[in-house]
């Protein structure tokens, strides 16, 4: 048995003695990085090396899943990222083992218009994310340096309108005052072009190629690793983790998420400050 110090609740025991067969198969735990994974300061666990190993040992893959530019999520985990799968940009871009295993490529063809309607939204900010780097205009500081956390690699242009000779993932819009309410409402329009436009946080709205989602990542890794749905686990905090709780048998929405999450998921963990991930995956290698 795995011994980590951690309080298993009485409802998970209750749960656990009524199932018997709860688990037994997981052999792919996948999460959310901000909100979820990661604590309000940006930090991994400090449990997290030993819990990876003894995952590791079980044969159980950890994969990150996020709006994040790749390098902005694989800097957290070291030389660990030659043996992990990474699913970033939202599903448009996903590595197993250092190989790309999918990357979609957005549709420009309406970029310059999405570019010229945020530009009309007071207090909103682009950021063109491409596997290159990431693009912006914004002559905010501010702004760049806290952008710099998510998006490792940046570069500012003078006019995000210019055809860019780079592959794009898709369009990131923030807003400081909230991405549902100042941004959703005059964004949406542009799913009539075979878009997704997605709240992927409190301040974040994504534009990406239709059918572009952490659930379809997902689900294209469970075929390349034949994992099925019941054998996942998945975590998350917002909206665009929705279509990732589909599939997976045990989907945890954090006691942070957003009500719509939660009602998606099928279970809830601590919160990402209370490191909500790891105490459910200490429970479950307990429990075994």
């Amino acid at each position: 048995m795995f011994h980590l110090q951690t309080l298993i609740t009485y409802d998970y025991q209750l749960y656990l003695m009524n199932n018997d067969r709860l688990m037994n198969d997981i052999r792919l735990i996948v999460t959310d990085m901000d909100g979820t994974f990661l604590n309000s300061e940006h930090q991994v666990s400090p449990e997290f090396p030993e819990i990876y190993e003894e995952l590791k040992r079980r044969n159980i893959l950890f994969v990150p899943a996020s709006g994040r530019q790749m390098s902005g999520i694989t800097k957290y985990f070291g030389e660990k990222e030659k043996e992990m799968a990474f699913i970033a940009e939202n599903g448009g871009y996903m590595i197993y083992k250092n190989k790309e295993i999918f990357a979609d490529e957005l549709d420009e063809q309406y970029v310059a218009e999405i570019i010229q309607t945020i530009r009309k939204i007071p207090g909103a900010t682009t950021v063109i994310s491409g596997k290159k780097t990431a693009y912006y205009e914004t002559e905010n500081q501010s702004f760049v340096d806290y952008i710099a956390q998510f998006y490792t690699g940046n570069q500012k242009l003078d006019d995000l309108t210019v055809a860019l000779d780079d592959s794009i993932f898709k369009i990131a819009v923030y807003h400081p005052d909230g991405s549902e309410e100042h941004l959703y409402p005059a964004l949406e329009k542009f799913q009539k072009y075979n878009l997704e436009v997605v709240v992927s946080g409190k301040f974040w709205l994504d534009i990406m190629n239709k059918d572009i989602n952490k659930g379809n990542a997902l689900e294209k890794l469970q075929k390349t690793l034949n994992i099925s749905p019941q054998q996942t686990m998945v975590f998350g905090d917002y909206m665009n983790d929705i279509e990732m709780m589909k599939k997976a048998e045990y989907s945890y929405a954090m006691q942070n998420a957003h009500p719509s999450v939660k009602e998606a998921a099928k279970f809830e963990a601590l919160s990402n400050n209370n490191f909500g991930v790891l105490d459910t995956i200490k429970n479950y290698l307990n429990a075994k």
